[in-house]
């Protein structure tokens, strides 16, 4: 199949590794911030055990940056956001949250901090960018926001630190959890860090000049041969496993911290004022009305991702729906990730799921379903 021959036309962007995951089996796209990603390499089981068994390189420059810098650089990301930024060292990345006035989630998003105030805010899909400039307008504030030519990808899985090695030296395996550092490789430009969307092990490698993203990704996968790397798309599969976030279905604008159990993410008594403050106060003392739980469905395992909200019933009436669902084959069983009313998100409460083949049993249980300390990929 020819790159060309995927069109969704003009105004939707392709990465600098487009051609090359097409020539390595890309199968087919979806639209993830106004650009191409991969979600289809194969059997999306197979590219799961690829993930947990050995390594995947995923074309993700679908994670635009938004990079903020000029003298009030740090006062105003921290603006942007509840977590306590206060700590935040040059060279280290934080999980961040991204609220409005009314505590709903706009955003979340890797932080980077690449100088004293110089950041770039690593998106999930939606227009931080605008969001950012116009707040930036009647901030008082002297701030330049702006998209560098960046570019990352994933290389994910258990054998990623040895392909790290064979590409960078010994010196990579020094990288900590969730730092990162600016190095280059046969003369491309790029920024590395420990980070990515899959629950392992896992290294994020930023470009910084898309002309090199082909040469780049080949780098890469000779390098990987060796240790069995794959091309592959980020894995629902393992996502759902560790309970991670899809932003517009698992939490959207309209969805708080508080809901989603990332109180953490939310530092209410720090001096510094961000928007939504006052009212994730309020939300926090009235408490919620609902929240994220884990579910297993009891059916025939699924085929697929769910493609559209079930609806979780108890007693005959709605009480939520399912945001993310999957057939695990690691654990044997479908897993699902859901937002329910409080009242009923308790551990062990039967539950009906309407799923596309019709009304089904399931439980509600803990969640991340796999490896909830994240011991894997600190490791």
């Amino acid at each position: 199949m020819r790159a060309d021959d995927f069109g969704f036309g003009t105004q939707i962007r392709k990465s600098p590794y487009f051609d090359a995951t097409v020539r390595w089996g890309a199968k087919g796209f979806s639209v993830y911030n106004h650009m191409y990603i991969p979600r289809d390499f194969g059997d999306p089981e197979q590219n799961f055990w690829n993930l947990v068994n050995d390594a995947i390189l995923c074309d993700v420059g679908v994670e635009r940056q938004v990079e903020i810098t000029g003298p009030d650089a740090a006062r105003f990301v921290q603006m942007l956001t509840p977590r306590d930024l206060s700590k935040m060292a040059v060279g280290q990345c934080k999980y961040i949250l991204i609220t409005n006035a009314k505590g709903g989630i706009l955003n979340d998003p890797i932080l980077l901090r690449l100088a004293e105030n110089h950041f770039w805010i690593s998106l999930a899909d939606s227009d931080i960018r605008l969001w950012a400039e116009g707040l930036a307008i009647n901030s008082g504030m002297d701030v330049t926001i702006g998209e560098p030519d960046v570019s990352p990808l994933q290389l994910q899985g258990p054998k990623s630190g040895l392909i790290m090695q064979s590409l960078f030296g010994d010196s990579i395996l020094d990288l900590k959890y969730y730092w990162h550092r600016e190095l280059s490789l046969d003369g491309i430009p790029l920024l590395v860090s420990r980070t990515g969307w899959s629950s392992e092990l896992g290294y994020e490698i930023y470009l910084r000049d898309s002309a090199y993203g082909d040469a780049l990704w080949e780098l890469i996968m000779v390098a990987g041969m060796e240790f069995g790397l794959k091309p592959g798309h980020t894995s629902s599969i393992r996502r759902i496993e560790g309970g991670m976030l899809s932003y517009h279905a698992d939490a959207d604008i309209d969805t708080n911290p508080y809901e989603l159990g990332l109180d953490r993410l939310v530092d209410l008594d720090m001096e510094a004022e961000f928007i939504g403050k006052a009212a994730l106060r309020r939300i926090k003392e009235q408490g919620v009305a609902r929240k994220q739980v884990g579910l297993i469905i009891d059916c025939d395992p699924l085929k697929g991702p769910n493609t559209t909200f079930w609806a979780v019933n108890a007693d005959g009436e709605s009480v939520g729906k399912v945001t993310s669902a999957v057939y695990s084959p690691r654990l044997e069983c479908n897993i699902a990730l859901a937002m329910v009313s409080a009242n009923v998100a308790h551990i062990g409460m039967a539950v009906e799921v309407v799923t596309r083949s019709g009304p089904t049993k399931a439980t509600i249980v803990e969640r991340p379903f796999y490896d909830p300390k994240k011991s894997i990929a600190v490791a």
